[in-house]
């Protein structure tokens, strides 16, 4: 842009001066918008204010309460899945299958706190110019598209663990092991990447439209290149798949778990009043089956809650057609709601672990406080474990499990063992 046209200068030369004023070339009064040509409107403001008009402000006006917020749950989420990690990769006793789904969820909060939010943060104080380049366009789209599929079939995933080993205990030992629950993790992240390919694909870095034969780089930013029809109809898609149906499947999941505890516990209160020697092992089934019903119910609920918003904005911005001023605020009000709650979600899964489960309260402490590791289970000790073994090798009545080979009682038993020290 040529300097002398620009007439919020200051600094403009003594013999431009006039051609900002009337009958100049910036002298627009009179003048239809639509007979002012974009060259002759930008050559009459700063690049600032240029910018500003067909981009937006530079900073967020929110920018100070979302920041304050973001810190506070990056601070509590980084420390909380920090720990999640090292609790279950450096203690033996929490290499379950159900801790491995747990630890695939921290790497992907962790992901998405450590590399994530500060791109975010970043881009919420200086919308433009995005200084990463084409590729760091991409990566960002990738990070934020594999990080929210994995993290939707980490938690179906084991939820339908929770489902055999409750429903289906005779499974237990073939399904729900180790090896079996690692493969599943590492299909989930691949179908993750792979399906953030395509939203990747739709996104790279635009400029404005040169000015006077003037580049604008100052105007860079990372945003959809491709048509709207092709990342609405991706948006829509992945809507569906990675969010209604992985909730639809939860729920009918959980339902199942419940209707399965429920029946048990009835039918194990009439039964109690006939056996003997069985009370320490309906004591600890009992409380099992509250625990893993509340945590199962703890995490329907949240996942729903943080996870909403974030696609309630990806379809709002895909359905609406004409953006009127009130749509354009309720717009970005549900965007920074998604955004806050996008993040949220990476925080409350370690608090949850903290507050239900004494295992992994006594983990955290060990851990942070570096205290040495007692040589006892909070929640199971070895007599009731003995009692357990001997309860289920015996085949009592009902719909327990009735193994009778020892060495498969043992399994069976020693991963119930395994559940219930990781989830009380």
């Amino acid at each position: 842009m040529t300097e002398g046209y620009n007439c919020s200068s200051t600094d403009s030369l003594p013999s431009l001066v006039a051609n900002c004023q009337a009958g100049g070339p910036c002298d627009l009064t009179g003048l239809a918008p639509e007979n002012v040509s974009v060259e002759l409107a930008a050559t009459c403001v700063s690049l600032e204010e240029y910018l500003r008009r067909h981009l937006g402000p530079r900073r967020s006006p929110v920018f100070l309460p979302v920041c304050v917020t973001f810190l506070l749950i990056f601070l509590v989420g980084a420390v909380g899945n920090a720990l999640t990690c090292a609790v279950i990769a450096g203690k033996k006793v929490m290499h379950t299958p159900t801790n491995y789904y747990l630890f695939s969820l921290a790497v992907s909060d962790l992901l998405v706190l450590l590399i994530g939010m500060p791109l975010e943060l970043y881009e919420m104080w200086s919308n433009y110019p995005f200084l990463l380049g084409q590729w760091g366009c991409y990566f960002k789209t990738f990070l934020f598209e594999t990080v929210c599929f994995a993290s939707v079939l980490n938690v179906t995933a084991l939820s339908v663990e929770r489902y055999v080993a409750v429903v289906h205990p005779l499974r237990v030992k073939h399904v729900v092991t180790r090896a079996h629950a690692k493969r599943v993790i590492a299909a989930l992240w691949a179908i993750s990447m792979l399906c953030a390919v395509p939203n990747t694909s739709l996104h790279g870095v635009s400029s404005l439209r040169p000015v006077l034969e003037r580049d604008l780089p100052e105007s860079a930013i990372c945003t959809l290149v491709k048509p709207t029809w092709m990342y609405n109809l991706t948006v829509q898609v992945t809507t569906v798949v990675f969010f209604l149906l992985p909730m639809l499947t939860i729920s009918v999941l959980y339902l199942l778990i419940g209707l399965q505890l429920k029946r048990e516990k009835m039918l194990r209160s009439l039964e109690a009043k006939s056996s003997l020697g069985q009370d320490n092992y309906y004591s600890v089934q009992r409380a099992r089956h509250r625990q893993i019903t509340k945590m199962l119910c703890v995490l329907v609920v949240v996942f729903g809650i943080c996870w909403a918003p974030f696609h309630t904005d990806r379809l709002m911005w895909s359905f609406i057609e004409v953006w009127t001023e009130s749509r354009q605020k309720m717009f970005e009000y549900v965007h920074i709601l998604s955004g806050v709650f996008f993040y949220l979600s990476s925080v409350v899964n370690p608090i949850l672990y903290n507050l239900m489960s004494s295992r992994f309260r006594e983990m955290f402490r060990e851990v942070a406080c570096r205290r040495p590791r007692h040589r006892y289970s909070p929640s199971v000790t070895r007599d009731t474990r003995l009692t357990l073994r001997s309860t289920v090798c015996e085949g009592h009545p009902g719909p327990s499990v009735p193994i009778s080979d020892g060495e498969d009682c043992i399994k069976y038993v020693d991963y119930q063992h395994d559940q219930e020290t990781t989830m009380a």
